[in-house]
């Protein structure tokens, strides 16, 4: 063997190459190609040696998903990000070759809309770039779910391998792009103005005053001249201290908290809250107000009375848009100029059990082969609920009585759907699976959705016939190319696995073989006989139709024929010769049933007063005693036929001569002596007649094979009218062959002859083939 390198796929060997088996599954991706030194040595001696190097390159198969090189991407981006900016990279590798190994990203089905115009995913290099404008103000943080599959296709379902998905947070930092804002543009302030031209005495506040503090101070005014001693006057004043607005309102607490279920109905009061001032009069007198820098969905929300301080519910009140609100209030006096101070109310929204769980089909494989394994995955599932706590704790549940289940993913509120058991497209084609997600909230909320699936059929059933046994009945002498019967098979299978062909098995063909006569449509299972069936030939035979399905690889079966062949009335009578020792005219026939049942009659009788014949047995009898006026020779012509449907008959001539008796003998004696040599002589006699007549049988039975065999097979059952061959019987004998009973009768006889209703009796008609008989006279 020459020593040369060749690359073989594991099946490229010939049927008497040596070859070889794989002893565990390969992988290409553990090990793509595997060399092999392959030794043969002859049995010489000394044995001599030859050497092949075999490469085995493995081929790869897609069975490899999309593995990412992390699960999870926190990315940190600026609102001011200009279009095109790139965002990050995701990746993921696939350790399958061509198409198999091929990325592609996408956007998961449960992304955001604005997702789609804020940032742009390239599907091969798995970039994410800026799209559109960001702003922290409107969104803090997006969520990208990014799927990545191969282009390949599963070998089984013959739809895209389960997808690996990235999940991709971008955070939004946010900048300094927005200038201050005040409540009020303009402010007006009023001061009193005090002015004294006059040289008066006056009062000067060391310090302001402060009324909330002291009200009213008590003054002595002491007024000296300039006298010597210098004179004095008092004067007792008194200093009433007026309100001006000088002090703010102060709130009751620098932030309120409160906490309000979701859905509260419109009206409902949220909190009360209160400020004080110390002023009085209109001073003091606070109205409320909400701050203007709110977002305009607060106002849409809730109210805020200016008078007492209540704030209501003005709009719906929904946990899973908003779960807290901070609203900036406001407290003013009536003052002039008015004062005013700024709270907070911090409004936790309380979830509630308000939304139903959402069931989402993140990947599904619709069809599925019947002769998958448990534990394929047909689906990926992702269930969410918008509610929080336990309100949003989600349990599936699938449909009873279906071979699949649910198994948790890695990741929460992920399933994958997996077969369980073995399906049988047979029993069950299709399949509605119902399911059901329910939260665990007060009362629960359930979701439900149906997956059909489809059992796709694989050629595990074969051909079955109605029986293992078929028993056909057909008349001989059948047209040849006609159909005679048909069979049909079944198959569970479906589309190529139950489309059936037919043949007829003909494995060891002998010369008896009837398998040889008979055709059969493949398609229809018509089967058709190329010759004409001889009962008389044949009775009995059977033979095996093979039944053999389209699928890969394909299943077959059997059924036996039995094949019984009917009679009908083509054959004559056939009267032996000669008549027997008894008198009786015997004659067979080989039709069985009323088609072999003979009737004998006397056509034609020289003296009806002296013979009689017996119809039934043929037995020739006379009626009385011969007297010298009779005739010394007298001829009967005998007719059998059959009780067919169309009378099949043969007839035969028979001379009776009248012989003189012999003289008696005088003495008992001599009478004993010949009749003892009368009985010898008839012994001897009938030894040699046996002999002859054997002889003769053989000789018949020779000639009946050879004109059996001489039929043509285009044989009609039209007749032709014709004269009676008449033949002359003077002797026969009886015979028995297992269940018939033969006589041979001679010399001559008309065979295969209908007896015409209305004729003379000896109009005969015979077939387009005469066959005729002659023998010799023989005395009775």
């Amino acid at each position: 063997m020459p020593s040369t390198v060749s690359r073989r796929k594991l099946y490229e060997y010939g049927d008497k190459s040596p070859f070889l088996l794989l002893l565990k599954p390969l992988d290409r991706e553990s090990q793509e190609k595997h060399v092999l030194t392959f030794t043969a040595i002859d049995g010489g001696n000394p044995p001599k040696s030859g050497s092949l190097n075999i490469t085995v390159s493995v081929l790869d198969v897609n069975d490899n998903r999309p593995v990412c090189n992390r699960d999870t991407y926190t990315i940190s981006l600026k609102e001011n990000a200009s279009p095109g900016f790139t965002v990050t990279f995701v990746n993921a590798t696939d350790p399958d070759e061509g198409v198999n190994g091929e990325v592609e990203y996408t956007y998961g089905r449960n992304v955001q809309r604005e997702v789609h115009d804020i940032f742009d995913l390239d599907k091969v290099t798995g970039e994410i770039r800026v799209k559109g404008k960001i702003d922290f103000e409107e969104n803090e943080i997006f969520s990208l779910n990014i799927m990545a599959s191969d282009k390949g296709l599963n070998l089984k379902t013959a739809v895209e391998n389960p997808l690996e998905i990235h999940y991709v947070a971008v955070e939004v930092t946010d900048i300094n792009d927005n200038h201050p804002s005040f409540s009020e543009q303009n402010q007006h302030f009023e001061i009193a103005e005090n002015s004294d031209e006059e040289k008066i005495p006056f009062l000067v506040l060391k310090k302001p005053l402060d009324r909330e503090h002291k009200s009213e101070h008590l003054l002595i005014l002491k007024a000296l001249d300039g006298g010597n001693p210098p004179k004095s006057g008092t004067l007792n004043i008194t200093v009433t201290v007026l309100d001006s607005n000088d002090n703010r309102p102060v709130f009751s607490q620098d932030t309120y908290s409160v906490s309000l279920q979701e859905n509260s109905p419109i009206g409902t009061t949220v909190i009360k809250i209160n400020a004080s001032d110390s002023d009085e009069g209109p001073n003091s007198e606070i109205e409320y107000a909400l701050g203007k820098t709110l977002k305009r969905k607060v106002y849409d929300i809730f109210q805020l009375d200016r008078i007492t301080g209540e704030i209501k519910v003005k709009g719906a009140i929904d946990f899973e848009d908003t779960d807290v609100y901070k609203l900036d209030v406001q407290a003013s006096d009536k003052g002039q100029p008015p004062l005013s101070a700024q709270g907070r109310v911090i409004i936790n929204i309380q979830d509630i059990n308000d939304n139903m769980p959402e069931i989402e089909l993140t990947s599904l494989s619709n069809i599925v082969a019947e002769d998958c394994k448990p534990g394929t995955v047909i689906a990926l599932i992702s269930v969410s609920d918008k509610d929080s706590g336990v309100n949003g704790k989600v349990v599936c549940s699938l449909s009873k009585n279906v071979p699949f289940e649910l198994k948790h993913s890695f990741q929460d509120n992920m399933y994958s759907l997996v077969t369980k058991g073995r399906l049988d497209r047979e029993l069950v084609p299709h399949y509605d699976i119902t399911i059901t997600a329910t939260d665990l909230g007060q009362p629960p909320l359930s979701s439900i959705t149906t997956l059909s699936i489809q059992v796709a059929d694989v050629n595990d059933n074969q051909p079955e016939f109605s029986s293992n046994f078929l028993e056909l009945y057909i008349f001989e002498n059948n047209a040849p190319g006609a159909s005679i019967f048909s069979v049909r098979a079944s198959d569970k299978d479906v589309n190529e696995n139950a489309l059936i062909s037919y043949q007829i098995n003909r494995g060891g063909v002998t010369q008896n073989d009837m398998t040889s006569f008979l055709n059969i449509n493949s398609e229809t299972g018509v089967i058709y006989s190329l010759k004409t069936f001889d009962f008389e030939a044949v009775k009995t035979f059977q033979f095996q139709v093979v039944a053999t399905d389209s699928g890969t690889p394909s299943l077959s079966s059997n059924v036996t024929v039995n094949v019984f062949i009917l009679d009908q009335n083509d054959n004559v009578p056939v009267i032996l010769y000669p008549v027997s020792a008894n008198g009786s005219a015997e004659a067979y026939d080989a039709d069985i049933g009323y088609n072999g049942w003979l009737l004998f009659s006397l056509q034609e009788v020289s003296d009806h007063s002296l013979f009689s014949l017996d119809r039934y047995t043929g037995q020739i009898r006379t009626l009385r005693s011969f007297t010298e006026t009779d005739e010394a020779q007298h001829k009967l012509l005998i007719l059998v036929k059959d009780n067919g449907n169309v009378s099949l008959s043969a007839t035969a001539t028979v001379i009776v001569k009248v012989v003189e008796p012999k003289e008696a003998f005088a003495a008992t004696d001599v009478k004993n002596a010949v009749k003892d040599e009368e009985e010898n002589n008839v012994t001897f006699y009938l030894i040699i007649t046996l002999g002859s007549v054997s002889v003769l049988f053989v000789i018949s039975i020779i000639v009946l094979i050879a004109m059996q065999c001489s039929k043509s097979t285009d044989y009609s059952s039209k007749y032709l009218q014709d004269t009676n061959y008449d033949g002359t019987m003077c002797h026969s004998i009886q015979y028995r062959s297992g269940d018939k009973r033969y006589m041979l009768v001679g010399p001559r006889m008309s065979i295969g002859s209908t007896l015409v209703p209305g004729s003379n009796g000896n109009t005969l008609v015979i077939p387009d083939r005469r066959r005729r008989d002659s023998g010799e006279v023989s005395e009775f």
